[in-house]
């Protein structure tokens, strides 16, 4: 389990310009709710929650919120972070508040781990057909990721939920027969057969059948004109 802690302060007004005023201010609004709790509004400096977001890396962690008028702080992990897509510009952020004793369901990211066979020996290329799990887990128990040994997959397999070795303390919420890593042929080798594969169910695209070729040659005879006769 990761955990991180991070300082937020009572967000003071409400709307589209509270929130402008809070950006310009170099601060992103957020907001803080759970089943135990009601939500709050929450002001984070952008330059502190910058520097918890690079450190996160993707990775699915618990947040430590230190709010200010609390006594206690507030054990949660990022729900949604909402970003300007010209800028990429922190605009909103939605903390899950969650409690040590009791069960959370949150999506944790795929990583492969080791070099699989099919990308190694047989030219193949490896997918991540999944790119985040859901998992059910108490909070001690939330992996940062969920690692997936790929050293033995061979072109043309794939890796399912099912499949996936057992996490302690971990439950996988997703269909057991999703796909989650595959390894698949280069895309110039599927051109390549598919090709093939067209050429040779129409052998005769190419060049006409002998027999089909005079019977072409007869029809153009007759619709030709008959040659005028000789003047004497």
């Amino acid at each position: 389990m990761s955990q991180y802690i991070l300082n937020t302060k009572a967000r003071i007004g409400k709307g589209r310009s509270a929130s402008r005023r809070l950006r310009r201010a170099n601060c992103i609004p957020a907001i803080l709710y759970g089943k135990h709790s009601k939500p709050e509004s929450l002001v984070v400096e952008t330059p502190e929650f910058t520097k918890l977001f690079k450190a996160v890396g993707g990775r699915a962690v618990l947040v430590e919120l230190n709010c200010e008028g609390r006594s206690e702080k507030a054990l949660s992990f990022l729900q949604e972070i909402q970003r300007d897509p010209m800028t990429d510009r922190f605009l909103h952020i939605d903390f899950h508040e969650v409690k040590a004793g009791e069960k959370i369901e949150i999506e944790v990211p795929v990583r492969a781990k080791g070099e699989s066979i099919g990308v190694k020996s047989q030219s193949g290329v490896l997918e991540i057909i999944t790119h985040a799990l859901r998992i059910r887990c108490l909070p001690k128990d939330l992996p940062a990721t969920i690692e997936i040994d790929v050293s033995q997959l061979e072109v043309g397999e794939v890796i399912k939920v099912s499949e996936l070795v057992a996490i302690n303390g971990v439950e996988f919420l997703d269909q057991k027969g999703q796909p989650v890593i595959s390894c698949v042929e280069p895309v110039e080798e599927i051109s390549a057969t598919v090709a093939v594969a067209t050429t040779e169910a129409t052998p005769g695209a190419a060049a006409p059948a002998a027999g089909d070729a005079k019977a072409a040659v007869s029809a153009a005879d007759a619709k030709s004109p008959a040659p005028a006769p000789a003047k004497k």
